[in-house]
């Protein structure tokens, strides 16, 4: 036996007792070593569910979201600087619902994005549309201003912050559902940047609004500022004009308890919203929408698109197709929605706490709206 081939064992034997040692003495070490443990790593991985979710239940209809998707986006209006809190947004619904249902995005910003902030949500899985918007389509606010300045001696916002946040309220208002890029959807779901779902989303929203004949949906209800709202007065001298727009059963009675004559200023919170946009895009709402337009508010009154989606759904839309969606964990800072029942909070994982959840908060128009539906 040669002095090399000795060595060998001398080496090989010596591994051999210490690899005795350790199993005797060191459970971890005994797992680690085990031939169950080793075998593992070369059997073949199981691709057919490439998202590891053991701990969950399935999805009470993931076979059907598997053959079946309704025509549908979400929407991202956000800006280039908004880059790192649209991320963060995308990640959660991404990880909440998105990564099981598939859905496409369109963001839209008002200047071209920035090769940087391309390259950075280029990380979506899914049909990814970046374009630009612009806001004044066949309206200058300027003349319209100045005009009304003239008459009435109103002053219009000059600042640019103003005139951004007057630009965006409009086209949100009446233009993002005529976008080229959305034209080919029916449904859209609005998300902001920086905003959280702390509930995992075990159902198809979409398909939900789709087959059950709803139009509009919602988690965050609230009282508005004065000074955002279109004058009461002028949504009385609408429906005078197109009384055939005031749809039977509507729920006008969770924002007025006179028929219309006052408005308690309750809205629902717009950065979240699940709608059918062959409403936005239907006659009653785009004379609607042209009437308060034509009266120049988004500019002089600071008008907002919440309170213009709202009272347009609360009148034109009967009530039972408006749907609150408690069971998405919604936040946008300040404000979040909890699931209240402790066992749907339990197993849909959520991160929210149900006891600060903001729905009937003394400035929550929620109670008004449980009051209303329950008749």
């Amino acid at each position: 036996m040669n002095t090399a081939f000795r060595y060998l064992l001398l080496v090989f034997g010596t591994v051999i007792t210490i690899h005795y040692l350790l199993t005797l003495t060191h459970d971890g070490y005994r797992r680690v070593a085990s031939i169950d443990n080793l075998t593992s790593h070369f059997k073949q991985a199981d691709s057919s569910d490439p998202i590891p979710d053991r701990d969950l239940p399935p999805f009470s209809n993931e076979t059907l979201t598997v053959n079946h998707r309704a025509n549908a986006t979400f929407v991202i209006l956000a800006r280039n600087t908004d880059i790192d809190d649209t991320i963060r947004s995308v990640r959660e619904i991404e990880d909440r619902f998105n990564r099981r249902f598939m859905y496409p995005y369109v963001f839209l910003n008002d200047e071209q994005f920035t090769e940087e902030f391309k390259e950075q949500v280029f990380f979506i899985p899914n049909l990814l549309n970046l374009d630009s918007f612009q806001p004044i389509i066949g309206f200058s606010p300027t003349l319209s201003m100045k005009r009304r300045h003239k008459q009435v001696g109103i002053r219009w916002l000059k600042k640019a912050s103003s005139m951004e946040e007057a630009n965006m309220c409009r086209f949100n208002s009446g233009f993002f559902f005529r976008h080229p890029l959305m034209e080919k959807y029916r449904w859209y779901w609005r998300i902001e940047p920086n905003v959280h779902f702390h509930c995992d989303i075990r159902f198809d929203p979409f398909l939900y609004m789709e087959e059950n004949n709803k139009v509009y949906g919602f988690t965050i209800t609230m009282y508005e500022f004065q000074k955002t709202i279109p004058m009461n007065a002028i949504v009385i001298d609408f429906f005078k004009l197109y009384p055939e727009y005031l749809a039977k059963d509507n729920a006008m009675g969770f924002i007025s308890s006179d028929n219309g004559d006052s408005y308690n200023l309750c809205h629902f919170w717009s950065n979240f919203e699940i709608a059918d946009m062959n409403f936005w895009r239907g006659e009653a709402y785009t004379k609607f929408f042209q009437y308060l337009d034509e009266k120049g508010g988004f500019y002089y009154e600071r008008w907002g698109d919440a309170p213009v989606h709202s009272i347009a759904v609360l009148t034109m839309v009967p009530s039972n197709q408006i749907k609150f969606f408690d069971e998405i964990g919604y936040e946008h800072n300040p404000y979040t929605h909890c699931p209240q029942d402790k066992e749907v909070w339990k197993s849909l994982r959520c991160s929210c706490n149900p006891q600060k959840s903001f729905d009937y908060d003394g400035y929550s128009c929620m109670s008004k709206w449980d009051q209303f539906t329950r008749g």
